[in-house]
């Protein structure tokens, strides 16, 4: 597997110029997919200019200078998606949390410090596992074991404390949540759950809105009951 591929065929969601060197770097395959992962290499140098070449990325990772979800990452390929949180320590101090803007395009979000230890993760999958266990795959790859009698649906979301995985509360998609979309024709947007519609047949269920609109239920994130768990900025909240 090659990792580059041609700039003008790159993702439509990554932030980076149309124009310039002809090949980019491909991410490297990880828990998400490429159309929703754009490399920490074009975070650094493409983003946030941090850096002017490849060369200069490689060293301030080696430095561990850059974490990803709390964790160093080293590797100019990996790549980072939805909810993810990017901290890029001394002598910077910054911290980003990566979202959906209302075109689509992954986009990095200032956090404080203290949230970059938090993130949210929608349940994707879920499935009895030996030893009388359950186990749930989260969006980004993570799998958790929980209790046979755990109410955790396909659709909920948890919010884990970074980088132990520890999970700090969970959120069912029900009516009155407040829910982010990360796709679609509403992308980027907040809004207050009013009903899930199970359709009983091969198309997607719909969750409407209060807003007036409804999406897939695949495309919302249940982000808090009153107020958003994590920093969303305003632009998104319109």
């Amino acid at each position: 597997m090659t990792f580059r591929l041609k700039r003008g065929a790159a993702p439509r969601a990554w932030t980076i110029p149309r124009k310039g060197t002809k090949w980019v770097k491909r991410p490297a395959p990880g828990p998400h997919s490429q159309d929703a992962a754009i490399p920490i290499l074009l975070v650094l140098r493409d983003v946030r200019k941090l850096v002017t070449s490849a060369r200069e990325a490689r060293i301030l990772l080696r430095q561990g200078s850059v974490r990803v979800d709390g964790r160093v990452v080293k590797d100019l390929a990996w790549g980072v998606g939805l909810f993810d949180t990017i901290s890029l320590d001394k002598p910077l101090d910054e911290h980003f949390r990566v979202l959906r803007d209302r075109s689509g395009r992954l986009v990095l979000v200032p956090i404080p410090a203290k949230e970059a230890t938090t993130k949210i993760g929608r349940v994707r999958f879920k499935h009895a596992v030996p030893g009388g266990k359950v186990e749930v795959t989260l969006h980004d790859g993570r799998n958790l074991l929980v209790a046979p009698t755990s109410p955790w649906r396909v659709g909920d979301s948890v919010q884990l404390e970074l980088p132990q995985q520890k999970v700090v509360s969970h959120h069912a998609l029900a009516p009155g949540k407040l829910a982010y979309v990360a796709g679609g024709s509403h992308v980027g947007q907040l809004g207050r759950v009013e009903r899930v519609e199970v359709r009983n047949s091969s198309q997607p269920n719909l969750v409407h809105f209060k807003e007036g609109f409804s999406t897939i239920k695949e495309y919302v994130y249940v982000v808090g009951d009153q107020a958003p768990l994590v920093t969303m900025p305003e632009a998104l909240a319109q």
